[in-house]
């Protein structure tokens, strides 16, 4: 039987010069340590892919059984734990809105275990290629769906009212938005712009904007700012929402999060280059 992951934040030295995160308003990539996580819900869709040469990841669904594989695909919103004997993972994060989930490549249609060995590979060559341009001020240039997937994934069609909507949290992630303040922006009711915002994005406003705020914490992995100095930088009222949010989440403390993320180097398409 495969053990659990009990690598906690912070260890793994041996890939400490191959841990690094390309941050983007609709996709991040992420090559570091997964620790020991607890059950996690993300608002886009999850790749994981493991390392070459190393055992193949754990993945649980909901309370289902675990099952194992080189790679794994989850649905936006489907509550799941990931479990890897080795330090480093790989994790794509493709933002549900950006994309026509009719159109996506076949290996991304799935939830769980995929058998897809070229796209595994693709991903494990564009660590190493990013990782050769680690230490630049950015990746300007390198596309990002190109590298990893080959092409261009097909956008997602969006009511331009609910498109203005997305565009604003996007932009502001720690505003205290509200779905009332959010309907009377695009002149429509309560109760339509909801079912407006469910029907074309396949997920419900609040979760959305959970997620959004949740999601922006990755920009400040990396920063020395005290943990509630970074709560209400991401619009959380208190200590307390923060560390409950993004544990439902990432299925981490914030602390946790912060702390293995010290040998990360951020490359932010909007801030810049952190290492």
């Amino acid at each position: 039987m495969q053990r659990s992951n009990t690598t906690l934040p912070g260890s793994g030295a041996g890939q400490r010069g191959e841990r690094l995160m390309w941050l983007t308003h609709q996709r991040v990539f992420y090559a570091g340590l997964l620790g020991a996580a607890a059950e996690r819900t993300m608002g886009g869709y999850g790749v994981y892919v493991s390392p070459a040469g190393a055992p193949p990841n754990r993945l649980r669904i909901g309370g289902g059984a675990w099952q194992t594989g080189a790679l794994f695909v989850v649905p936006p919103q489907v509550p799941h734990r990931v479990e890897s004997t080795h330090p480093l993972i790989f994790n794509l994060l493709i933002e549900s809105e950006s994309v026509d989930p009719s159109r996506l490549p076949g290996y991304l249609q799935h939830c769980g275990p995929v058998d897809a060995p070229a796209f595994v590979q693709r991903m494990r060559d564009a660590h190493t290629h990013l990782l050769a341009l680690s230490g630049r001020q950015s990746f300007e240039g390198v596309e990002f769906d190109r590298l990893f997937f080959g092409e261009d994934l097909a956008p997602r069609a969006l009511d331009p009212r609910i498109r203005k909507v997305i565009d604003a949290i996007n932009a502001d992630p720690a505003a205290p938005t509200s779905a009332e303040d959010c309907a009377a922006s695009v002149h429509l009711s309560f109760s339509r712009f909801l079912h407006l915002f469910k029907q074309e994005t396949g997920t419900a406003f609040r979760a959305f904007r959970a997620w959004k705020r949740a999601r922006s914490l990755l920009r400040y992995v990396r920063q020395t700012s005290t943990l509630t100095d970074i709560a209400l930088d991401t619009g959380y009222p208190d200590s307390t929402h923060f560390s409950h949010s993004i544990r439902q989440v990432y299925g981490l403390k914030p602390s946790d999060i912060v702390a293995g993320s010290r040998r990360l180097a951020l490359h932010d398409a909007a801030g810049g280059y952190r290492q």
